[in-house]
């Protein structure tokens, strides 16, 4: 039997205010600067610059947020339409012709060529038939951004067949990309693995001794090089040691991504823009926050002024109501918004003050293992504020120091205990481990045993296995591959 019945619940909910709050703490400078022009734009209500001292703040008042149905609108005195759209004004209102015959109506931009396009460029200096050239430009157009053809032959001779309707067999296709691709710029391009791109790249250098010696070990001994078993080739070519170094100098020196380096130069830089600077002087810390980060917002006098004229007017309408409605909206966005940048800025702020203090000995001397293990929890007990405001302050935001540009969230780190009973933190271990593999015997460099053995003796006892994890995330390779003849 269906029955209807009443219940009280509490519950906590973020308010829309609220979630674009912390969306706004987690933004770093560049993409905060983008937030402030899309608001601006669709808020016009919101103004940036200098206010102007004669502003009322009338709007704050709750008297302006009545209830409409008791305020008087003359319609006479103001028309909205004139506020809130420009889509009445002719277009020639909007245009100026005011260039001389001697200004430069156009800029120029350069165009640049992409890798794709500058190897089809270079198709021209060659002489080939028609079926040869479009075999040549499937292919081209079938090599990655690396500059690699990573497809098997039998697959593109179905593929010309299928989508070019060209007819063609293996032997063909691989005359092609042997006579034609494989002599294009950057040399290497249109290899079909790694090896085949070395091997192409020491082709085209002058032969020597060294070189012809480094060809030998790509083509017949690639497997034992790229596992730097150097005593397996010393005695298999019968070389000292000098000359099988100066060889494997050589391929050191090939490119293993020739597509790479092409594509990187037209590839947008991102640059990073600190969100505070710890400036270091006389034994004081001082910290700023970037200017960009602190805008010069108002609300738009134009529209509390509107606002006002409604309140003293008689008439009302259905569509002045309807205006009205829209102003008092844009603001409360407006608002809101800038209460929202003042409480991000004081978040921001009191966050990064409360890192320093508790790592003020490496802000003082910039000595990486002088930082303290720190967590989340840490700070958010130091500034009152919940964890997770903490951890979108830190994620994204970078602080230049007199030790360079650093990332937040790189500051924060766990503890272990030391042969003492001490906490350190892992930072700190990690930058030992460093140093250990960076003054080693590279002809011998130490297993991650012997590292652990080390770091024990320095009074850090940590498992092999934690050693290999800290390794990993220094970007350093295991023993065998960090091996130099």
């Amino acid at each position: 039997m269906l029955k209807q019945n009443l219940q009280l619940k509490l519950s906590q909910k973020l308010s829309p205010q609220q979630i674009q709050l912390m969306k706004l703490i987690q933004l770093p400078t560049l993409a905060f600067e983008q937030r402030l022009k899309e608001e601006l734009v669709e808020n016009p209500a919101l103004e940036t610059g200098k206010e102007e001292a004669n502003d009322t703040d009338d709007f704050d008042s709750q008297e302006e947020y009545d209830d409409f149905d008791n305020e008087r609108i003359d319609a006479d005195e103001i028309n909205i339409d004139e506020y809130l759209s420009d889509d009445e004004t002719p277009d020639y209102k909007l245009q100026a012709n005011n260039y001389s015959d001697d200004d430069e109506k156009f800029t120029p931009i350069v165009a640049q060529l992409s890798f794709h396009q500058d190897l089809l460029a270079q198709l021209d200096t060659f002489i080939m038939s028609e079926d040869e050239r479009a075999i040549a430009e499937f292919l081209i157009g079938s090599i990655d951004d690396m500059g690699y053809l990573r497809r098997d032959t039998q697959d593109l001779v179905d593929d010309l067949a299928f989508t070019q309707a060209i007819y063609t067999d293996e032997n063909k296709v691989n005359f092609v990309l042997t006579h034609y691709i494989h002599e294009l710029e950057p040399s290497g391009v249109g290899a079909r693995d790694l090896q085949e791109c070395l091997l192409l790249q020491l082709k085209n250098k002058t032969p020597n001794e060294n070189i012809d010696l480094a060809k030998d070990i790509i083509k017949n001994q690639f497997d034992a090089f790229t596992k730097k078993h150097y005593e397996k080739l010393l005695q298999k070519y019968g070389v000292s040691q000098q000359q099988l170094k100066s060889a494997i100098e050589e391929i050191e020196k090939l490119n293993p991504k020739p597509g790479g380096s092409f594509a990187s130069s037209y590839r947008a830089v991102e640059h990073i823009i600190p969100d505070f600077t710890v400036n270091v002087e006389d034994g004081e810390i001082e910290l700023l926050l970037n200017g960009r980060n602190a805008p010069d917002l108002h609300v738009s006098k134009e529209y509390q002024e509107m606002l006002q004229t409604y309140k003293e007017s008689d008439d009302k309408s259905t569509a002045q109501k309807d205006a009205v409605q829209f102003i008092k909206q844009k603001l409360d966005g407006a608002k809101w918004f800038i209460d929202a940048i003042k409480q991000r800025q004081e978040t921001l702020f009191v966050t990064m003050s409360a890192i320093i203090e508790y790592q003020k000995e490496y802000f003082l001397e910039g000595d990486e293992t002088k930082i303290k293990p720190m967590i989340l929890k840490d700070i958010a007990d130091m500034v009152g504020l919940d964890i997770s405001t903490i951890s979108r302050v830190a994620n994204s935001k970078y602080v230049e120091t007199p030790y360079g540009t650093k990332l937040i969230k790189d500051f924060f780190s766990e503890a272990m205990v030391n042969d003492q009973g001490e906490e350190v933190s892992t930072i700190e271990i990690k930058k030992i481990l460093q140093q250990i593999i960076e003054d080693e015997d590279k002809s011998k460099p130490y297993p991650d045993d012997k590292l652990a053995e080390m770091l024990k003796e320095k009074g850090y006892p940590i498992a092999r296995r934690t050693v290999a994890k800290y390794r990993e995330q220094l970007d350093i390779p295991v023993a065998r591959m960090r091996k130099k003849i």
